[in-house]
C-alpha cells in the first residue's frame, strides 16, 4: 500500500517508484511497481515508443532498499528518523530486459553486508517472473544536517 511507503521512506512523487511494500524479511524485502502509461517522462523516452528509463528501474531497486534498511532498523529498536537513505555505490547493473507503460514489476532487494555505516545489497526487477534487472549497490544512511 501506497501509504506504507510513505511512511517508510523520505521519497515522494513524482520520483517516487513504489506503489507497495509486499515484504520486509530478516535478508531483505519485496516492493511493487506498475509504470502508469501517463508517466511524464514516456513522452520523450521515446516518443511513439515508449520504454521505461533503466535509470528508474534502478531507482526503485535504491527504494525498496532504503525499505528495508529504514525497517530494519526499526526491528531493532532504532530509528532511521533523521537520517536519509543515500546511494554510495553501484556495480554490475545488468538489463535484461524491458519495461513497458502498463507493466508491473517486482523489486526484490537482499543485505548482502554491512561494513561500518555501509549496507551492500543486490537487487532484481521482475516483470512477469522473469528478471528484467539485476544490480549490486550500497545504500548509508546519513545524517541530515543541523
Amino acid at each position: 500500500m501506497l501509504t506504507e511507503v510513505l511512511a517508510t521512506i523520505p521519497h515522494r512523487p513524482p520520483f517516487l517508484f513504489l506503489d507497495r511494500v509486499d515484504e520486509v524479511r530478516p535478508d531483505g524485502a519485496t516492493c511493487s511497481r506498475t509504470f502508469r502509461a501517463d508517466e511524464p517522462f514516456y513522452s520523450g523516452h521515446y516518443p511513439g515508443n515508449p520504454i521505461t528509463p533503466g535509470v528508474l528501474l534502478c531507482e526503485s531497486v535504491f527504494q525498496a532498499g532504503a525499505v528495508y534498511l529504514t525497517r530494519k532498523l526499526q526491528a531493532e529498536g532504532g530509528s532511521a528518523d533523521g537520517r536519509t537513505p543515500v546511494l554510495c555505490r553501484i556495480e554490475e547493473a545488468k538489463f535484461k530486459g524491458m519495461v513497458f507503460p502498463g507493466d508491473s514489476v517486482s523489486i526484490e532487494v537482499r543485505h548482502a553486508e554491512t561494513l561500518q555505516q555501509f549496507h551492500f545489497m543486490t537487487g532484481v526487477v521482475r516483470r512477469d517472473g522473469k528478471a528484467v534487472l539485476t544490480i549490486r549497490f550500497a545504500l548509508a544512511l546519513v545524517d541530515k544536517p543541523a
